[in-house]
């Protein structure tokens, strides 16, 4: 049920950001068409900055949908890591906890770099232990890694 409440609140915040830039263009048209040197760098501005917005939350939301496909894999393959950490009140892993834990997932990709389900667990490590930054660049890996898996032929 989640997982469906988070799909339906992303395609509404998309539905209004395409809305948005839809009058936002319209805006920005009129200021762009007009005399005014400043109104045409405003109407550029209007154009140029939600454009970006858009670009960034369109490259967050094909990463969430990879990240969420190579997570499907793992479960089917019942490969996901048991998540049995102690956890505080709030719901939060305790970080003495996961960086307890780390090094045995970092350990698996050192042994095995080209394979992209340990670079998936080495992200949800890097994730327990609030490195969102090196969470993400290691699913990003995995990412990869499993695309040129599907890509490669059958028989090599």
């Amino acid at each position: 049920m989640r997982g469906l409440l988070t799909k339906v609140g992303v395609l509404v915040i998309t539905a209004l950001l395409a809305l948005y830039l839809t009058l936002t263009v319209r805006q920005s048209w009129l200021l762009i068409t007009g005399a005014d040197a400043v109104g045409v760098g405003i109407g550029l501005a209007l154009i140029v900055l939600p454009a970006l917005a858009a670009a960034f939350i369109a490259r967050e939301l094909v990463f969430g949908m990879q990240a969420q496909r190579l997570t499907d894999r793992m479960i089917d393959d019942d490969a996901l890591p048991v998540d049995d950490l102690p956890r505080s009140p709030s719901g939060r892993v305790e970080r003495a906890a996961a960086d307890e834990d780390f090094p045995r997932w970092k350990a698996a990709v050192e042994a095995a770099p080209d394979d992209w389900r340990a670079w998936y667990r080495l992200g949800i490590a890097y994730r327990a232990s609030s490195d969102t930054r090196r969470a993400r660049a290691a699913v990003r890996t995995a990412i990869k890694l499993e695309r040129d898996d599907r890509r490669a032929p059958a028989d090599a």
